[in-house]
């Protein structure tokens, strides 16, 4: 016997319905839209909160020039130039250790462009490890959604060999001489994992 609500829909009994075959897809959740700088944002984030360490993106600094204002409450800068080349992204404490790093994404499957570094942060990350401080790069590789801790030592050894033969740091080189971070929850990427691994 069939029933119907009062808008006109069929009552089903789920006990004499078939149960339909689910196909399972691998779908990779951890980390969705998330850009390589909201992740680690989020990971410092997470370090602060817990007293890991102190971790912050630097603001870069900029020379306003010109401002509209569409209403009272509000301001839309029109015009502004960089008032100087930026450093890296990030510095902070950790343990009492001065850390400073650059973090990049890139498309290519096989290999980190030098482009996306600039001379003026390369020489930065060299004066940071003369004077004993961390320096490194946080590299992802986004269409396998991989990153890769590489200290600055090998990044400025790979960009002191460029040429017009090499643009670019190979893939396997990075793998070789990085380190692979997984992708987790809470940090989402745990790169004082490796420091306390690798370098203290």
């Amino acid at each position: 016997m069939a029933f119907r609500y009062p808008n006109g829909k069929k009552f089903v009994d789920g006990r004499n319905e078939k149960k339909k075959k689910t196909v399972s897809k691998d779908v990779r959740f951890s980390n969705r839209g998330m850009s390589l700088e909201e992740d680690i944002n989020e990971t410092n984030e997470y370090y602060l909160a817990r007293e890991i360490a102190v971790i912050h993106k630097k603001p870069t600094p900029l020379q306003i020039v010109n401002v509209h204002y569409p209403s009272r409450s509000a301001a839309v800068v029109t015009e502004a130039y960089f008032q100087k080349p930026s450093t890296t992204d990030y510095n902070g404490l950790y343990k009492g250790k001065y850390i400073d790093f650059e973090a990049k994404e890139t498309k290519n499957k096989q290999s980190f462009p030098f482009k996306n570094f600039h001379e003026h942060q390369i020489e930065h990350m060299r004066r940071v490890i003369s004077q004993g401080g961390i320096a490194f790069a946080l590299l992802r590789f986004s269409i396998s959604d991989e990153v890769y801790f590489l200290e600055a030592r090998h990044l400025i050894s790979f960009y002191d060999q460029r040429g017009e033969s090499r643009k670019s740091m190979k893939k396997a080189d990075i793998e070789k001489y990085g380190v692979l971070i997984p992708t987790g929850y809470h940090p989402r990427i745990d790169y004082l994992k490796v420091i306390n691994d690798k370098m203290l």
